[in-house]
């Protein structure tokens, strides 16, 4: 999954993405508001995690040019502004939650899993296909009663896929997943993880399919 932060405060931002990497979130930062509203016209992101305070164009702007390119990425705004008339204006341009400053890490990292759940459509922390089953809010991995051990990127490729399950997930969306604008990572990476992947799940009759041209999805292996 895909956050960008969006926060003028350096020290803020910084720790935010620190936190949101080690739970296996792809993060990226931005500190101004211009630069919000153009990594966002350029680049798909699952959550947003918006401040509103922000120099040289406001929280609520880069909000509202959002939802005005029908744009449907999660946001979650954070902010010092705690105001009724703020939150009602924000949650009416279209942001999704409300969070005001100070905040706990652990009831930000809690919102942010429910919004991403609701984006996926899924309506619990606990996510099955087959024998497996990814536990969200820990991100563990379990089949029969076990503890799955896993690689972290292995994992995220898995998460990405079971959150799209039934549907074709493109290299594309696997590597936005994984990374960040700043970092390279190429078709060749994703295809090692989607192979070793594939060893993992066999034991548990599934493996990770190729639809040609168009990308992988899991599936059942059938005797």
């Amino acid at each position: 999954m895909r956050i960008l932060v969006v926060e003028d405060n350096r020290t803020l931002a910084d720790g935010l993405a620190a936190v949101l990497r080690v739970a296996g979130y792809a993060v990226d930062v931005v500190h101004d508001g211009v630069s919000a509203d153009a990594v966002l016209s350029a680049e798909s992101f699952d959550l947003v995690v918006l401040d509103l305070s922000l120099p040289e164009m406001d929280g609520l702007e880069v909000l509202r040019r959002l939802r005005a390119k029908r744009n449907t990425s999660s946001v979650l705004i954070l902010t010092a502004r705690g105001a009724l008339d703020e939150r009602v204006k924000g949650l009416d341009l279209g942001a999704d939650d409300y969070m005001t400053k100070p905040f706990e890490v652990s009831e930000l990292e809690a919102r942010i899993r429910v919004l991403l759940r609701r984006r996926a459509g899924l309506h619990s922390a606990r996510v099955a296909f087959g024998d497996i089953e990814l536990d969200t809010t820990t991100r563990t991995l379990s089949a029969f009663g076990q503890t799955l051990d896993i690689p972290a990127r292995e994992l995220s490729v898995l998460e990405t896929l079971l959150f799209r399950a039934g549907r074709v997930v493109t290299k594309q969306a696997i590597i936005e997943s994984l990374a960040g604008f700043d970092e390279d990572l190429s078709e060749n990476a994703v295809e090692l993880y989607v192979s070793r992947l594939r060893r993992r799940l066999a034991p548990y009759a599934l493996t990770v399919r190729v639809a040609r041209g168009l990308g992988y999805y899991l599936d059942r292996i059938i005797d």
